[in-house]
């Protein structure tokens, strides 16, 4: 497969202002984004933030032990005969429950941005800013911006080192010559400042008492800034080869070329928590991102919908190629993601665990199983806290929570305490990682995060003696998470996932030559059924009304078979389930990895032209932007679990499944409309 082609008919483009797709540079554990000047010279034209941000640049205001866990009201709920309590409401400690929520913040770490002149003196504004061409070259990670301002042309090349978080910057224009181009960064406030997350994305440009920016080096070509927040600090370098630096500002620092010599104008800016080092040359950077990138593109799984007739395949290649660039950078590091990656914060920049397969298990069916891994020792690191929030609801083994920081820590919120979902997703992804690499090692790696979540999920389980099963809540709350946590109970997905985690937790056990848990097993097989109705499967054993008053939200019955194996699942059962969520479900409240969890449960009913119906749905939240994201709402412009869940689904129904017929492009119509090829893709799920 000639793989430079069809990365690169999709490079993404821009030629006019696109307030909802700045694009991005980064590296998986740090991310740059641009408007099309190359830097975030006007971020007021964009309906999000224009983000420069890592995996360790986080904030607690007011210092990291302002409160804790003890400081917040818990709301007890009936568990089968005792009280298990959950932060679920602010209840009398209004102040705590919201800190606490909301630290600590991934950090906005400075606003990297041109200032033009005009002949006048004034500076311009966006609207002077003309003959817009902006690309983003997948195949090198490289962005390459064009325009003028003027009347005179700007060239800017814009760069992420692989190895370091650092941009280089090069600029060709005679403003540089004329003294009309600067280069400045400014540092917003850290602190969040509205106690929901949509409001309060936005850097805090106001404040400046609450933080502290020192030049504490300052020399040719170089200055090292310290940023000190509370307890946190982070330092900034910025590298240029000729000009002048100055404070422009309380929290800005401007670079001045020099003037009069040569119209080209290169910098680097870097960042780091402990000791900001000098990027490299400009011309190094380019060529180590173009190295990375296309040792990316190399590297894995291909595929190729270019000879088909279906009139969708150019968008559905678009997608997948973006989808595939747009993880690595915001899915690929060394923590769970939060939904909208290194581009902005979204619920305060905390990882969201129950999405970490949407963000992560792709890898591995790509063929990419190593990115993953990156990620997946962090379970490892935070299974004490794990441990305890196990033992503080007096249940063994390890609870792994929804809503955490880098520490793991998990926070209160009118949801996130409620969900079990999460809960098999280390032992799944653990799987993919061996499935990927069947070795001992691998086996030892996870062995502990695979044993203690099974462990938690027994004891979890509720055995009801009438009706000889195992049950699963009240309390708990679904994937569809508009229902209550005291009033659901068996929900068909969780179910069938309780049964797959466990079953999985059995033969690693066996593999390991050691003797599993025989509650393992006792639990995986007497499962309760998934709840039907009429003929379809229901949200949960107490909602007779999920086609009415609950067709909204995640339709997660789904998820038991398609993402899942499906083994306690009536396939007719399940498509009469499909087809009625297809005709009643509301679309709009739907999100993003909604449309691919439905295309692959089609394709494993065989029902291919439903999959790429499914699959490429005409809804808002399946919206995929210029530059790749998935847009879901105002205020959310970006939504990684959608890009992972559609080449999940795509690997799928390419490459089919453990079960599944034999032959490829199962979950894809047979009548010649298209043409599927592709190379690396691994049918594990």
């Amino acid at each position: 497969m000639d793989r430079r082609q069809i990365i690169t008919r999709h490079n993404p483009e821009l030629h006019k202002w696109d307030p909802l797709s700045p694009f991005s540079v980064g590296n998986g554990e740090f991310a740059f984004s641009a408007d099309i000047t190359g830097l975030q010279t006007f971020p007021e034209q964009y309906e999000v933030p224009l983000g420069t941000q890592s995996n360790w640049g986080w904030h607690y205001t007011g210092g990291r032990d302002r409160f804790t866990d003890q400081d917040v009201e818990y709301q007890m709920f009936e568990t089968h005969g005792r009280l298990v309590g959950y932060p679920m409401k602010p209840g009398s400690t209004p102040e705590a429950y919201h800190w606490l929520r909301m630290n600590p913040h991934r950090l906005q770490l400075g606003r990297v941005s041109f200032r033009f002149l005009l002949e006048s003196g004034e500076v311009a504004d966006a609207a002077d800013v003309k003959e817009i061409s902006q690309q983003l070259d997948l195949w090198t990670g490289v962005l390459n911006s064009s325009y003028t301002v003027q009347g005179v042309p700007v060239q800017v090349t814009t760069a992420c080192h692989p190895t370091m978080d650092a941009i280089g910057v090069r600029v060709r224009s005679s403003l540089v010559t004329q003294g009309r181009l600067q280069a400045f960064i400014r540092f917003p406030a850290p602190d969040m400042t509205n106690t929901g997350w949509a409001k309060a994305v936005f850097p805090d440009w106001e404040n400046d008492d609450r933080h502290k920016t020192e030049i504490r080096e300052g020399g040719h070509g170089e200055a090292l800034l310290v940023r000190t927040m509370d307890e946190d600090r982070y330092e900034v370098r910025w590298n240029w080869k000729d000009g002048s630096f100055e404070r422009t500002g309380t929290h800005e620092f401007t670079l001045f070329p020099p003037v009069e010599q040569e119209e080209l104008f290169e910098f680097s800016v870097s960042f780091d928590r402990q000791a900001a080092q000098s990027a490299p040359p400009v011309e190094e950077t380019i060529a180590a991102s173009g190295d990375y990138w296309e040792q990316f593109w190399l590297s894995g799984a291909s595929i190729d919908f270019s000879g088909s007739s279906d009139p969708r395949a150019y968008e559905l290649e678009r997608r997948v190629v973006l989808s595939q660039f747009l993880c690595a950078m915001h899915s690929g590091g060394s923590l769970p993601p939060q939904e909208t990656g290194l581009m902005y914060n979204s619920w305060f920049g905390k990882s969201h665990l129950e999405m970490h397969w949407w963000h992560g298990a792709h890898f591995p069916l790509w063929g990419r199983a190593s990115i993953l891994l990156k990620s997946m020792d962090w379970y490892t690191r935070i299974l004490p806290v794990a441990r305890d929030l196990a033992r503080s609801q007096g249940y063994e083994g390890a609870r792994w929570p929804k809503m955490v920081d880098y520490e793991g820590k998990p926070c209160p919120s009118p949801v996130a305490p409620g969900l079990i979902w999460q809960q098999p997703h280390p032992i799944a992804l653990a799987e993919l990682c061996y499935k990927a690499e069947p070795t001992r090692e691998m086996l030892e790696r996870f062995r502990d995060i695979v044993y203690e979540s099974a462990d938690f999920m027994v004891s979890y389980a509720h055995w009801d003696e009438e009706k000889r099963v195992y049950d699963l809540g009240p309390p708990l709350i679904p994937a569809q998470e508009c229902h209550p946590l005291a009033g659901s109970k068996n929900p068909p997905y969780e179910l069938e996932y309780w049964k797959y985690g466990l079953t999985i937790a059995v033969r690693w056990a066996e593999l390991l030559q050691e003797t599993p848990d025989p509650k393992w097993a006792e639990v995986a097989a007497n499962m309760a059924q998934p709840p039907q109705l009429e003929g379809v499967y229901l949200a949960h054993e107490l909602c007779p009304d999920t086609f009415t008053a609950k067709n909204h939200d995640h339709p997660s019955m789904l998820g038991a078979l398609g993402i899942l194996p499906g083994t306690m699942i009536d396939r007719e059962v399940m498509l009469s389930t499909l087809l009625k969520v297809k005709d009643v479900w509301k679309w709009g409240s739907a999100w993003g990895w909604d449309f691919p969890m439905c295309a692959m449960t089609a394709a494993r009913l065989g029902e291919p032209d439903l999959a790429v119906d499914f699959l490429l749905l005409d809804a808002a939240k399946n919206t995929y932007l210029t530059n790749g994201h998935n847009y879901q709402r105002p205020g959310l412009s970006a939504y990684l679990p959608g890009n992972g869940g559609l080449l999940a689904a795509v690997a799928i129904m390419a490459a089919g499944w453990e079960g599944g017929p034999e032959g490829g492009n199962p979950g894809f119509p047979q009548d010649g409309s298209w043409k599927v090829s592709w190379e690396g893709l691994k049918p594990w799920l």
